[in-house]
């Protein structure tokens, strides 16, 4: 019987979302502090034989957790206690910045989903870098201790809302020189429908150049070559999903992480009442809705590119299934968030089970 769909219910359904995430946050990070955090590590590894090799690194489990969470860097090692394989961090901007008004984080509970709008909140490139550090240090100590695989921290970098478009290029450059040098991989956001204007980036003109000299950017601040991808949007039409695929190959960009979330109502089955959705507003929308649209992309892009591109596939994830369902359909990683929230504390733990019984079957 699992305790935590009642807790819920009882003790964060009735709250505003956001503060709902920033006290189960806390918890999460007080139980590290107190030393909870190694019990639950030796609970809640990934199985033996789960571990995956992507663009040169060893992931612990092929279910990582997405953007969004750890916007700040704030929690990395006490969220891989959890279970998770690797942690993205971000979105991080150039600059810091508080991000869009409050409320701007809505649940819609009946369909296991979120809207939000929260605009890139966070403390800016200079102020997360030292925390990467730390909990780079932190988890190489708990791999050499334990002999397991350190689970790898991405970093999600977009622009800084006051910087307009014209200059875009250059703050997702300073951003890249100062995180590239710490970071597992980047990856390039230019998707969140939050940013005023962000959408554009992915418009091949602009898409082009902005990705080139980020990659120019982290080869020349590291030694090694840090693995570089782009995010983008569920909404984009498959011919132009196909197009900045092609970019990303003529680039020699490492993959895609595929799908940001939706700025769609229609067409996604929600069972929430339309006046409820509309009158949450503008944002984008995440959680198991955006399942079949992820799928598809994931399909259409493995399709496209074979082996070529890492193809990180994330939206509407929820069970270990439906993490096999993407593997089987050509992701390399998977990643959640919204069911997260639904799911609890033990939600990577349980799909890592999952997968452990599943991958045999599914190979």
């Amino acid at each position: 019987m699992r305790v935590y769909p009642t807790f819920f219910k009882l003790a964060f359904s009735w709250m505003d979302p956001e503060l709902a995430h920033t006290l189960g946050f806390a918890g999460i990070k007080l139980a590290h502090r107190c030393g909870i955090g190694r019990v639950l590590s030796r609970l809640t590894a990934p199985a033996i034989g789960g571990e995956v090799r992507v663009m040169g690194l060893t992931f612990p489990s092929a279910f990582g957790l997405a953007a969004g969470f750890d916007k700040g860097a704030t929690g990395t090692h006490a969220l891989t206690n959890l279970g998770f394989g690797h942690v993205e961090i971000g979105t991080v901007t150039g600059q810091g910045q508080p991000g869009n008004p409050r409320p701007r984080l809505f649940r819609l509970v009946e369909d296991r989903a979120v809207i939000n709008r929260m605009g890139f909140n966070n403390d800016g490139a200079q102020a997360v870098a030292p925390r990467v550090v730390a909990a780079l240090q932190s988890l190489a100590q708990e791999a050499a201790r334990t002999g397991r695989a350190r689970p790898v921290i991405g970093v999600n970098i977009g622009k800084t809302k006051v910087v307009g478009l014209e200059d875009a290029a250059q703050d997702y450059v300073s951003s890249t020189r100062v995180l590239a040098p710490y970071a597992d991989y980047l990856v390039v956001n230019v998707s969140s429908p939050n940013t005023p204007g962000l959408r554009q980036l992915q418009e091949l003109d602009s898409l082009r150049p902005l990705l080139a000299a980020v990659r120019e950017e982290a080869d020349r601040v590291t030694s090694r070559r840090v693995p570089l991808l782009v995010k983008i949007a569920p909404d984009l039409a498959d011919e132009y999903v196909l197009a900045v695929a092609d970019l990303a190959l003529d680039l020699g960009l490492d993959g895609i992480v595929a799908t940001n979330t939706t700025i769609a109502r229609e067409g996604l089955g929600l069972r929430t009442p339309a006046e409820e959705v509309a009158a949450d507003g503008a944002g984008g929308l995440s959680g198991a809705p955006l399942g079949r649209r992820s799928l598809e992309v994931l399909r259409l892009l493995r399709e496209h590119v074979g082996d070529r591109l890492v193809l990180v596939s994330v939206g509407g994830v929820t069970t270990a299934q439906d993490v096999q369902e993407r593997l089987d359909a050509g992701a390399s990683l998977v990643q959640g968030y919204t069911a997260f929230l639904y799911e609890g504390p033990f939600w990577a733990a349980r799909i890592n089970r999952g997968l452990a019984r599943l991958a045999p079957r599914g190979r």
